[in-house]
């Protein structure tokens, strides 16, 4: 809840920064309703070039460089400006706005049928965040009696990241885990699956499958 985050922060006179990495691209977001003094977006997560983002700056917030030199960049960044990645994030900004509202609900329908199709065929298979507000393209899942790496290991042809790096000689939680209250025995299984504007209903059928096969041979 970033608007009451801000509220509480503002009273006290502490500056508010948000990371909207994740979100940009498929999500709503407007920094007025958000009332953040700073808010951060990558590009590559909206499918511009990587090594091009921005940082929204309220009027009347004042930054101090970290590097001294030039003007450019309103003074904060000195440096010749990159200009190509600067134009191709304002391109992908822009397609991503027209496409948002469709892009959002086709992510969704596939997600869930990614999901369904796990819990069909692992019953005890649980869900971080489920029918509450999540990103439309992220499934954070809890495989159960499983190390999270190995059952990657198991399925190369599917790019994803475990949700700590647990290894199978540690019950390690990462701090976000721990604030869910994820038992670490369950945490070690933890695995993050994003789905992307091109992901086919072919894709997620295949990797469910995949998926699946891994975690029953480590049965």
């Amino acid at each position: 809840p970033i608007p009451r985050i801000a509220e509480i922060c503002h009273r006290r006179g502490v500056l508010l920064h948000t990371d909207a990495v994740q979100s940009a691209g498929k999500v709503q977001i407007a920094v007025e309703q958000l009332d953040c003094d700073l808010l951060s977006i990558s590009g590559h997560k909206m499918y511009a070039p990587k090594g091009i983002g921005a940082l929204y700056v309220r009027r009347g917030v004042s930054l101090e460089p970290i590097l001294c030199g030039a003007g450019q960049e309103a003074g904060l960044r000195p440096g010749t400006e990159n200009v190509l990645g600067i134009v191709a994030l304002g391109a992908a900004a822009s397609i991503a706005h027209r496409s948002l509202d469709s892009a959002s609900e086709k992510l969704v329908r596939l997600r869930d049928l990614l999901e369904r199709s796990l819990e069909q065929a692992i019953p005890s298979i649980s869900f971080n965040g489920r029918g509450l507000p999540r990103l439309p393209n992220t499934s954070s899942v809890n495989f159960p009696h499983v190390v999270g790496a190995d059952l990657l290991a198991r399925t190369p042809e599917i790019c994803a990241s475990t949700g700590s790096s647990s290894q199978a000689s540690t019950d390690f939680l990462s701090a976000t885990q721990s604030a869910l209250g994820l038992p670490p025995k369950l945490a070690r299984g933890t695995i993050r699956l994003s789905l992307g504007w091109y992901t086919e209903q072919e894709e997620i059928e295949r990797a469910a499958q995949s998926l699946v096969a891994a975690w029953e041979a480590l049965q």
